[in-house]
């Protein structure tokens, strides 16, 4: 069963590929809703059935102020003015062209679901570097697209977009001028407004991940998984070394359990070394896909693997600090829809999420203790993982509880693998802003995104605590 569930072959880029991976993916049809969708949002193309709980507006932009001494009447700005949606909690900006870059600004402001009020206007990242890498399926279907960050804004039903280019003013200018020229051409093509509503966890996952800290990871009743779709089955049997079949979390173990398991997991590979005095953190508890309501059929069937997993890349989501942590499986589940139906993507790019209450959630499916292959350091996918803290941290510190979850989450994956968190490695670039495609480059063994790429991304204040998270790591390995 489990091999036909994750059959695999051999790619170009070194990883195992699940066969489905070189199959055109099909996304399902938008939730059916009671309210007609509002004029200019599209849908998803339709699969013969409906969708599971959640959904997805997207919106063209239409422009704002054009520069009419341009003498095309060059756009330069687009937006939307107050329009009534459909519910949605989570938004995002997306174009054409995944290689264009937005130079510029976008803001959004929404209005709240039950009281209509509106908010103040909030900025959106635009420099979203979190991606797949250069030449891989993942990167080349021809269904990627640019993107800002997502923004959590929670329950609303209206919303408004700007979307300024760089330098520009926002009012027509009296001559033309270079400046004026690049900014109006600096806005990429097909802007979009997607609108997410993360959907309603499955009725077998009514309790909020929050709520099961400290319970047994127990499998549903008998005869639930039976109504399983093929899509939950693989992704929970990926687990099921760790945990029983549908669990909604796999529990934390002691550190000789921890050890024990591990001459389970890679006994064979091993050395004597190792077996006589395993350096690795307890293994900490972690809400599977199934916990945090992980709709199994927006994603790509199979997984896509790599050899080993010889560093970490911290992110963090700039998708903001606004969510209660009870929220934090709904953000996850906006993310996770946002990357697949808005951005293209084959799943979930993250192999792992943190929230500020220190809750570990499992990311892109294949399974916890297996290497997956991800998409978080465009460049660095390969032989990686990457943990991504729910919250914006460029000015905002992050929490302690958030910190000591990502120690908890290195010390023990890191540690399956052999990896010291204080340690270097060497990586070869599959090709970035920062290093060249083929480049051995070392890096920290547990890295911030911006090691790898050039991006704002974890946030300072994040990057600042990675020496720390490094130490505790290191400490939980017994190192």
């Amino acid at each position: 069963m489990r091999g036909f569930l994750a059959s695999s072959i051999a790619s170009s880029v070194g990883v195992a590929c699940a066969t489905a991976l070189v199959l055109p993916l099909t996304l399902p049809a938008t939730a059916a809703t009671a309210r007609p969708a509002p004029a200019g949002a599209r849908s998803a193309p339709a699969a013969g059935r409906p969708d599971l709980p959640g959904s997805t507006q997207s919106l063209p932009l239409a422009p704002l102020t054009r520069n009419r001494a341009i003498g095309f009447g060059a756009v330069a700005e687009q937006g939307l003015t107050r329009q009534d949606v459909r519910h949605f909690s989570m938004v995002g900006v997306i174009w054409d062209n995944p290689d264009t870059k937005l130079h510029g600004h976008v803001q959004v402001r929404t209005r709240a679901t039950g009281n209509g009020t509106w908010s103040g206007w909030q900025s959106l990242e635009t420099h979203n570097d979190d991606a797949a890498d250069p030449d891989t399926a993942e990167r080349t279907s021809g269904r990627v697209r640019g993107s800002t960050a997502p923004l959590w804004v929670g329950d609303s039903d209206g919303v408004e977009v700007r979307v300024r280019a760089e330098g520009g003013s926002g009012t027509e200018a009296a001559a033309p001028s270079t400046r004026a020229v690049a900014a109006a051409s600096a806005l990429p093509s097909g802007l979009r407004l997607e609108l997410v509503d993360p959907g309603d966890e499955a009725p077998a996952e009514d309790a909020p991940p929050v709520a099961l800290h400290g319970m047994p990871a127990e499998a549903p009743p008998a005869g639930a998984l039976a109504a399983e779709s093929a899509e939950s089955l693989a992704a929970s049997t990926a687990n099921a070394d760790l945990a029983p079949l549908g669990a909604t979390e796999i529990p934390a173990l002691s550190r000789a359990a921890t050890e024990r398991e591990l001459q389970t997991l890679r006994g064979s590979e091993l050395t004597k070394a190792q077996r006589a005095k395993p350096y690795i953190g307890p293994r900490p508890r972690i809400i599977t896909r199934r916990g945090w309501g992980a709709n199994e059929k927006l994603r790509e069937k199979g997984f896509v693997y790599t050899k080993k997993v010889k560093a970490a890349f911290v992110h963090h989501t700039a998708s903001g600090n606004g969510y209660k942590c009870s929220q934090a499986a709904s953000v996850i589940r906006g993310i996770y829809r946002y990357h697949v139906k808005s951005m293209g993507w084959r799943d979930i790019g993250y192999n792992f999420l943190v929230d500020k209450c220190g809750n570990i959630y499992e990311g892109r499916a294949g399974g916890v203790a297996k290497a997956v292959f991800g998409a978080h350091t465009l460049g660095f996918n390969t032989n990686s993982m990457g943990i991504a803290v729910l919250g914006t941290f460029g000015s905002s510190k992050p929490p302690a509880a958030a910190l000591k979850a990502i120690s908890r989450i290195t010390a023990w994956k890191l540690g399956l693998y052999g990896a010291n968190p204080r340690g270097k490695t060497y990586l070869k670039s599959g090709g970035g802003n920062l290093y060249r495609k083929g480049k051995n480059v070392r890096l920290n063994v547990i890295s911030g995104h911006r090691d790898g790429f050039a991006t704002d991304c974890p946030g300072t204040q994040l990057y600042r605590k990675l020496g720390t998270a490094r130490s505790t790591a290191a400490r939980y390995q017994g190192r």
